[in-house]
Formats: C-alpha cells, structure tokens, sequence
C-alpha cells in the first residue's frame, strides 16, 4: 500500500487538537481517568470505611492532588509496557494535578520482589545512579516537565536513607509475617522451598513508607502492584494520613500476541530505540492486540480508528514513532517501512566488511564509522553510550564470534547514530 487513507492522514494531522480538545479539566468530566484502567480502589460499595470514590475527589477537591507513580531503575531501559503508568501520570498533569515521580533509587538496591521466582542482585550506587537518568531521558518525551508546579521528582533516598533502627521497625511491626506471604512470588517461593531473604519483606514497606514521605492522594502501577499499592495504604493510616487512592493499568502484550512485553523475551518496542525500529516492530502487532496498544498507548478516540487492520497497524506505527520523535521522523519511518528498509534514516553496514571473527564491538564500532576508531569505540562502550537494539552495553571487551551473530541487529552510538548490519 503507497499511500494511507485519507481518513488516517486527516485523523495524524489533527492528533493534537483532538488531545487538547478532550483533556482535561479537574472541573468537568473525568472520562479520561477510567481509559486503560484495569481497576481503581477502594470503592465505596469494597470498603465501609471509604465514604468516597476517586471520581468524586477529583470533581468535588478543592486542590489539587498529589500523584505518585515510583520506578526502580533496576535496569537502564523502558519499553512501551512501562510508559502505561508514565501516560496515566500525564493525564493527570493535563488535569491539573501534581505528579510526583519518585526515582526508586534506595529501593533499586533491593528491588521488587514481585513475580521473581528467586532473590535480585543487589545493585550499587553507581549503577542506580546511571540507570536513573537514562529513565528521566526516557521520559521526558511524555510527562510536562516545564509548567510550574505540576511535576516533582524525587528520589526516596531523602527519606529511606536516613530510617533509624527504631523507624525500621515500627515498620516492621505493620505487618505479620502471614501477610507478607500473601504476596504475588512470596508464597511460591516459600512453597518451593526457595530462599526468601529478610530484606526482601521491607521492600513493600520502604516502597509504602514512600507514600507516607510524600502524602500521595493518588499512586499509579501496573496490576502486579496491588499489593504495595495497599501496604502505602495501610501506612498512612498508621501515620495519620489519608489513605491514597490506587489505579492499577493492565500489563502490555508483547508483540508476539502472547506474553507481556519483556526485553527477555524479545517481544518490546524499546523507548530509546530507532524510529525506523519502532516502526518496523509496530506495524506487525497482531490484529487482536491494535485497539488495547491504541487505548493504553495513544490519547486518540477509539471510534475514529481506521476499520481495515492493516490501516490501522500502520496508523499505530506511525502515531507512536511520532509521539516520540516528531511527525517528519514518523514519515520518513513509514517511507523506509515501505521500501523494506532500503531508504530513509537508517544506513547499512555490511558484516561482510569486516576481516576476521571474532571481533570486538569496539572494533565494529571504529570499522562501521560510528566511532573514530576502536579505542574511541571502547571509550563510548565504558561511558555507556553504545547500545545493540535498543540495550546498553557495559562490556568494554565483548565480542561476537561469527558474523550471523550480528545480521539484522542495530548499533547506536550516542542518540543520534545508528547503523544497521546486513550481510
């Protein structure tokens, strides 16, 4: 297909102000906060002790509220399934209200137990610190940074850090061992016998107290957080605050069509990768999957969407690449789409050009002219500035044996050089 439909060119070029449009006012409807949402509590008719819904906090407050949304830069990377959270935080800076974006960075050291079958490594300090401004980077295209008042970030080391022994445990003394078997991965682990170390139970605890740190009215995360979403909960109580609200976004399938998106499972649409990749990986979402990746993804009206599947795989490829990079990036993604990569803002490499295997990526860096020469190449790779499809690479000597190793994969330098490798 040359062209798309007139009705999608019509719907890209007023993308914006169908947003502005539609969104949002703390005043008036608030039909924004339920799209996406797998489930908002309390709820008057769940809990006797709750006289309110969220809805009528946000129509009936007389401030507004404060939004938490908290990420563990356990890794360096996110991917569209992490930006679900980051877009409702969005919406509610469009409302009015204040999102408050904590950088997880003393709870990094533990990370979330949530869904693991076994105990994480422990980070440092260093990498926390390096991971979490590459998620800030990552962000930036999303959240409003700039109006005054509507976004604070923080990181909750300001408040963990500095827990005495005595703080520690009265949060110790919140919950009972019972309870905390009772989350997702604890119980199954302790059924199998497998290792649960003590500080993986203060987890929840320092990722609620955080709740508390801050005075959230309102955390967002995804459907696995229930459970620390309700121990913020709970904390709050016991230190005299309101309890929060908690909002729970569905977990993004992959482009597979089967399991959630994961970088292990090689089925994600990364948000620091090529636009051409972006692209090429979204146009190829199975039909079953388009409307829940427009609704979770995009601000657009579900009832405006193209009829024909394929319209619309190449309407949410485009929309996306240019949320992200801009329209002329989504244009010339589409046009290199159509020519089979062939064209548009992506060069080529042939592995065939290089002499001998195995070689050093420091090597391929200098030869594929990315870097200057090798010891440049090394000198990117240890400043963390080099990725393959999308992930940073930290070893300075990694190597590839054989030439299949590399065929189809993409380098980037920085965040403006690429170069795709071919045969």
């Amino acid at each position: 297909m040359d062209n798309l439909p007139v009705n999608i060119i019509n719907l890209t070029f007023n993308v914006d102000s169908v947003i502005k449009s539609e969104f949002f006012s703390m005043t008036q409807n608030v039909s924004w906060l339920r799209r996406g949402v797998a489930e908002i509590f309390p709820q008057p008719h769940d809990d006797d002790t709750v006289s309110e819904s969220l809805e009528k906090r946000l129509l009936n407050g007389d401030r507004p509220l404060r939004v938490k949304l908290g990420i563990d830069p356990t890794g360096a990377d996110i991917h569209l399934g992490h930006s679900i959270p980051v877009r409702k935080l969005r919406a509610f800076q469009d409302a009015g209200h204040t999102a408050v974006l904590i950088i997880g960075d003393f709870t990094a050291r533990i990370g979330d137990p949530t869904g693991k079958s076994e105990v994480r490594r422990q980070l440092t300090e260093a990498e926390v610190a390096k991971n979490a401004q590459t998620y800030l980077d990552q962000v930036r295209p999303i959240l409003d940074f700039d109006t005054p008042g509507r976004l604070e970030v923080r990181y909750n080391s300001e408040w963990l850090s500095n827990l005495d022994l005595g703080k520690t445990l009265e949060l110790l003394s919140t919950m009972t061992v019972g309870q905390m078997l009772a989350k997702e991965g604890f119980a199954e682990r302790y059924k199998q016998e497998s290792p649960i170390f003590l500080h993986e139970f203060l987890y929840p605890l320092m990722q609620g107290y955080d709740s508390v740190a801050i005075e959230a009215d309102v955390e967002l995360g995804g459907t696995d957080q229930k459970f620390n979403i309700a121990v913020g909960r709970d904390l709050q109580r016991h230190f005299a605050i309101k309890p929060q609200f908690g909002l729970l976004l569905p977990i993004l399938i992959g482009t597979d069509g089967m399991q959630k998106m994961s970088k292990s499972l090689n089925n994600y649409v990364g948000l620091s990768e090529h636009p051409a990749q972006k692209y090429q990986k979204l146009q190829g979402v199975p039909d079953n999957l388009l409307l829940s990746y427009f609704e979770l993804l995009t601000d657009l009206p579900l009832e405006s969407l193209p009829e024909n599947p394929r319209d619309r795989q190449e309407f949410l490829a485009w929309e996306i690449v240019r949320q992200y990079h801009g329209e002329q990036a989504a244009n010339e993604a589409r046009e290199a789409a159509k020519s089979g990569g062939k064209v548009g803002a992506l060069p080529e490499y042939s592995v065939a050009a290089i002499p001998q295997f195995p070689a050093k990526l420091a090597f391929i860096l200098g030869a594929t002219g990315l870097c200057k020469s090798t010891a440049e190449g090394k000198r990117k790779i240890q400043e963390g500035g080099v990725r393959i499809d999308g992930d940073k690479i930290t070893d300075a000597d990694l190597s590839f044996s054989q030439p299949d190793d590399l065929y189809g994969k993409v380098l980037q330098v920085g965040k403006k050089n690429f170069v795709r490798l071919v045969k």
